[in-house]
Formats: C-alpha cells, sequence, structure tokens
C-alpha cells in the first residue's frame, strides 16, 4: 500500500511492508523502460534522511481516467526487467552529475 505526501516540497510515499512496517520514502524519479513506467524510491530514517543510499524500484502506474486516484506501485518480479531498471536509473544519475558540473 502506499501513500502520497509532499513534504517542504520534496514528494513522498508511504509503503507498508509485508510485515506491518511503514517506510516513508522520497520520490526520485519515475522511468520508463520497455513501455512501462517503474519508480525510485530513496526510504528514509525517522530523520528524514538516506545514511546508507539504498534506493527502491518500484513498477509504477496511474489510471488515465481518473488523475486523483493513487498511483500503484507493485514488485519488478523479473530479474531481467529489474536490471534494465536499474541500468535506466544508473543512466538517470549519470544525467543529474553531468547536468550538475554544466551548471555549475
Amino acid at each position: 500500500m502506499a501513500k502520497y505526501n509532499e513534504v517542504d516540497e520534496e514528494m513522498t510515499v508511504d509503503l507498508t511492508l509485508d510485515d506491518g512496517t511503514e517506510v516513508t520514502c522520497a520520490i526520485v524519479t519515475i522511468m520508463e523502460v520497455e513501455g512501462k513506467d517503474y519508480i525510485a524510491l530513496l526510504p528514509l530514517d525517522e530523520n528524514k534522511e538516506n545514511e546508507d543510499g539504498e534506493v527502491w524500484f518500484y513498477e509504477y502506474s496511474e489510471n488515465p481516467d481518473d488523475p486523483n486516484e493513487e498511483p500503484v506501485l507493485g514488485y519488478i518480479e523479473d530479474d531481467d526487467v529489474y536490471e534494465m531498471v536499474s541500468d535506466k536509473f544508473d543512466e538517470f544519475l549519470d544525467n543529474c552529475e553531468f547536468d550538475e558540473i554544466v551548471s555549475d
């Protein structure tokens, strides 16, 4: 289950894990891989920080007929798809670093 929030201009989502634990995650980006959308989330601790740099990937979908409906997250069960999403995220990070260097 996911609940979306906007805190200090940072988009977050509250995830309820299988063990019932709730984790707030910052939304890093939504990216398309082979025609499907995936979301990269940065799990945050109680201080709203991420010390270890861990990133979680999920399938992401919205209802095009109802923009007010909460988006749905799903597990990526195929290892090959997960690898493609991870590679796409690496490209995203490379582009962010390049943009940061160019803008300095």
